[in-house]
Formats: C-alpha cells, sequence, structure tokens
C-alpha cells in the first residue's frame, strides 16, 4: 500500500500539472494542514471533558487544545470561558499519516459509507467530512468506550477552485461519490 505522500509525490504532481496546464511545480495544489474538531454540547462533567480530550489526542497522535466561549450566551447557556470543543492541527509527518489511516481504514470502517461526498468542498477545494462515531478509529478498543461523540475533520489545501481541490482529493486516493449517487442521495 503506498502512502498518500508517495501518490502525490509520482502520480498526482504530474496528473493535475498536465490536467490543468500549469508551468510549474509548485503551482499544483497540495495539502496544508488538516484540523480535527469535537464539540462537547451539553457535557459539563471534567471526566467526560478529560475523556473526549483523551481520545481525541489518542486518535491524532497530538495533544489537543480546549476551545472556550468568548461570551455568554443564555439560550445556549454558555459562561464566559466555558469549554465548548477541542481541536487538533496536524502539519507535516503527523498529518500524513493521520490522513493514511483516515482514507485506507477509517472511512472503509465508517456504517452506510458509499464515498466522500462533492458537496463536502468548499469554493476554494477544502474539504470537511463529519464523523458520527469516533469509534471507527483502529486506535480505540471497543470496551473501553464509555460514550460516543463525533467529529470533524477539515483538510485545508492551497487550491484556487472547488475544482482543483475535487481533482487534488481524487488523485491522492480519497473515495468521493460518484455526481450521480450525490445528487440522488437525500439532503
Amino acid at each position: 500500500m503506498t502512502t498518500i505522500q508517495e501518490t502525490y509525490k509520482k502520480k498526482t504532481i504530474p496528473a493535475l500539472q498536465e490536467a490543468f496546464r500549469l508551468k510549474n511545480v509548485m503551482q499544483v495544489p497540495k495539502i496544508k494542514f488538516v484540523s480535527v474538531n469535537v464539540g462537547v454540547g451539553r457535557i459539563k462533567d471534567d471526566a467526560q471533558l478529560k475523556e473526549i480530550q483523551r481520545i481525541l489526542s489518542l486518535v491524532t497522535g497530538q495533544r489537543s487544545s480546549s476551545r472556550r466561549t468568548k461570551r455568554a450566551i443564555a439560550s445556549f447557556k454558555t459562561r464566559i470561558g466555558m469549554v465548548v470543543g477541542y481541536s487538533v492541527t496536524l502539519r507535516g509527518k503527523r498529518m500524513y499519516d493521520f490522513l493514511n489511516r483516515l482514507v485506507h481504514v477509517v472511512l472503509p470502517r465508517m456504517r452506510d459509507f458509499h464515498g466522500i461526498s462533492r458537496r463536502s468542498f468548499d469554493g476554494r477545494g477544502n474539504l470537511t467530512i463529519g464523523i458520527k462515531e469516533h469509534i471507527v478509529f483502529p486506535e480505540l478498543i471497543g470496551e473501553d468506550v464509555k460514550f460516543i461523540f463525533g467529529m470533524e475533520v477539515t483538510v485545508v489545501g492551497n487550491a484556487k477552485s472547488r475544482e482543483q481541490g475535487m481533482a487534488l482529493f481524487e488523485s491522492i486516493g480519497f473515495p468521493l461519490a460518484k455526481e450521480e449517487e450525490t445528487n440522488n442521495r437525500k439532503r
């Protein structure tokens, strides 16, 4: 199995350079960083917050940082300084290791997975994937799971357009859904 980094260097760069008629190799879009976010929702128990932080650090291989509220909002029952989520930004080797696990192990293990929807791309070609259950990661043992939470993985690249971003991720090996499947799925 070839890694995403090897595939990018050997196959993606020449293919994208030819497809988009780019003169310089440095113009070819590439992945800059990966951001993994978890919202804690209504959880206020310190033990559960520590467990979410521990699991996120275990999955990403890097310590997560907490996201706190900047202002109090009564309808959301938040106070200034409350933890509302955790975030990890991956770059370099850890980023490629995480992406390899995500593409080759985690996405195929997801329930009812038929490919990443093409609507998951924004206008700049960045990809956002929602994972409903954190237990699809191979680092976690089923018996140790006390509760299930979701996470969001955003893969940020330097593509100039949505089409360049989709071509980048498709040539690297991300399992994208076909267009007709994306249009037929319920919204």
